[in-house]
């Protein structure tokens, strides 16, 4: 959840809600956390690999859903990592002097990320660790070097052409749906399940323990930032971050926070190649892609086969520019797989032949979460830029194409 998306959403944010950003971030926790709950307790049910399609699975019965629901993820993770080698490579080049390498630099970044992929899960969550520490570092020191300026602004000051709004909530709403974005990531962790010690404990209190932290992290980053600079020109800046550490630390060169922001990037890509890499190998043990996508490594125990693939597709994206819309697109498609698991758990939770997990919730969290998955998308597509809901449906409509096509028959190790 720590990456690159509140290094660049604090802005675009602001420039909804205003001063009251950090009233979108809590209201995104909402919409998350009940999710994030079904995902746990799930992961505690369902320790496996393929997430999201296999959990579907087993609830419904039915292949072409999770075949959908398993591609759409996956296509997000993908879109998620071409766009971030982008980001890698123009904040690396500015910072070398090198912005016409841009390309280069982006295919390295790949080769590099799939080095890592490929040397074996423990080697990727040091990596992890290793950059969300420093990511979360870089959040600290905003925190701390604008602590002072608390208290400087009305933190429920929204744009004008708002501020007649009769309600402050549908504002904060459609500002959850940017922010939302930022705690996009507690997904990926059931696809490691059968990668952890105890999946059923380690789970739900690493998938809860870092959606909070992450929250409380964001909320203070968004009071601080709007704080330090005006709501109106954090709005405009490219790098909104940058610019509050240029105003309360006019002292600290900016190269410091350039490199803190490029492992954030990194971080982010690196979870996202990692979660595309499970999710198909668990797919193909389902019978839902080619077996092939299943083959581990020997030594590495990796799914090595499915990491070339990724490799395949990741190359032409990561050298073709304005993935950015495509990338805003998979928020969308998210939501909805959101939505569909939300399901799932209901379905799940309702069958007596199920046998429960060590994490339950109650029946009310995933109904409370599909409802507010759904209204997310709804407001979404109601605020009247049809780009990112039409990408969305392309998408999905290829991932229906590419089912028809192929035919999988699936649900191989679902049933109960």
């Amino acid at each position: 959840m720590l990456g690159s998306g509140v290094y660049g959403l604090i802005g675009q944010a602001a420039g909804v809600v205003g001063n009251a950003v950090w009233l979108a971030f809590l209201v995104a926790l909402v919409a998350a956390l009940l999710t994030a709950l079904s995902y746990a307790s799930l992961g505690s049910r369902y320790p496996h690999a393929g997430g999201a399609a296999y959990v579907v699975q087993r609830a419904f019965r039915t292949p072409g859903l999770s075949f959908v629901v398993g591609l759409a993820v996956a296509c997000a993770s993908l879109l998620s990592v071409a766009t971030q080698s982008r980001v890698f490579a123009a904040n690396l080049g500015e910072l070398v002097g090198a912005p016409s390498q841009a390309s280069l630099i982006a295919f390295g970044f790949i080769l590099a990320l799939t080095g890592v992929v490929l040397r074996g899960i423990r080697e990727a969550v040091w990596v992890n660790v290793l950059c969300t520490l420093i990511e979360a570092g870089g959040l600290l020191l905003v925190i701390g070097f604008g602590a002072r300026y608390w208290g400087a602004v009305d933190y429920l000051e929204v744009p004008p052409a708002a501020a007649g709004d009769p309600s402050l909530a549908i504002l904060a709403m459609q500002g959850a749906v940017l922010t939302f974005f930022a705690y996009i990531g507690f997904e990926d962790s059931i696809n490691v399940a059968e990668e952890c010690r105890d999946p059923q404990r380690t789970i739900p209190l690493g998938l809860i323990g870092a959606m909070l932290l992450s929250a409380l992290l964001y909320v203070a980053v968004a009071v601080t930032a709007v704080s330090v600079v005006p709501w109106r020109d954090l709005a405009q800046a490219p790098g909104p971050l940058t610019a509050v550490m240029a105003r309360a630390a006019p002292w600290l060169p900016t190269v410091i926070f350039t490199g803190i922001t490029l492992f954030a990037v990194a971080n982010t890509a690196l979870v996202n190649y990692v979660t595309a890499s499970r999710l198909l190998y668990g797919m193909a043990r389902q019978g839902l892609v080619s077996e092939r996508l299943g083959a581990v490594h020997d030594t590495r125990r990796t799914p090595h086969v499915a990491i070339w693939v990724i490799l395949l597709v990741l190359t032409p994206l990561s050298l073709l520019g304005g993935v950015a819309q495509l990338a805003a697109a998979t928020v969308l498609l998210l939501l909805a797989v959101f939505a569909v698991v939300n399901g799932a758990l209901i379905v799940l939770k309702l069958r007596s032949s199920e046998q429960p997990g060590r994490f339950e919730v109650s029946l009310l969290v995933p109904v409370a979460g599909a409802l507010a998955c759904s209204g997310l998308v709804i407001i979404r597509s109601a605020t009247g830029d049809w780009t990112a809901l039409a990408l969305a449906a392309a998408i999905l409509a290829g991932i229906i194409a590419a089912f028809l096509v192929l035919r999988p028959k699936g649900g191989g190790e679902t049933a109960p």
